[in-house]
């Protein structure tokens, strides 16, 4: 699979912060969920891998991700205690 060649702008707000379109972002998602499924691994290192290749910070494209990934990153982070597992309270 060959990657092709692109331009990428990137457009910030008054905060420095980038702006990505939902199409950028439903693409970035894409990537992510193709490089798991293609090369195994995590979706920590996926969304890692892809940064480092745009060389964008993580941070970033945090605001980017679709919902279902982020969960999967979520329950990713508890298995390795990353984050603190969520505890369910039934009601007394």
């Amino acid at each position: 699979m060959t990657d092709s060649i692109y331009k990428v702008y990137y457009v910030f707000n008054r905060r420095n912060t980038l702006i990505l379109s939902d199409e950028e972002k439903k693409g970035f998602s894409k990537k992510v969920e193709n490089i798991v499924r293609d090369k195994g691994g995590t979706y920590l290192e996926a969304v890692i891998e892809l940064c480092e290749k745009h060389e964008i910070e993580p941070g970033i494209v945090a605001k980017s991700l679709s919902k279902p990934i982020i969960e999967k990153l979520k329950v990713e982070g508890q298995d390795l205690n990353i984050l603190p597992k969520q505890e369910v309270q039934l009601p007394i």
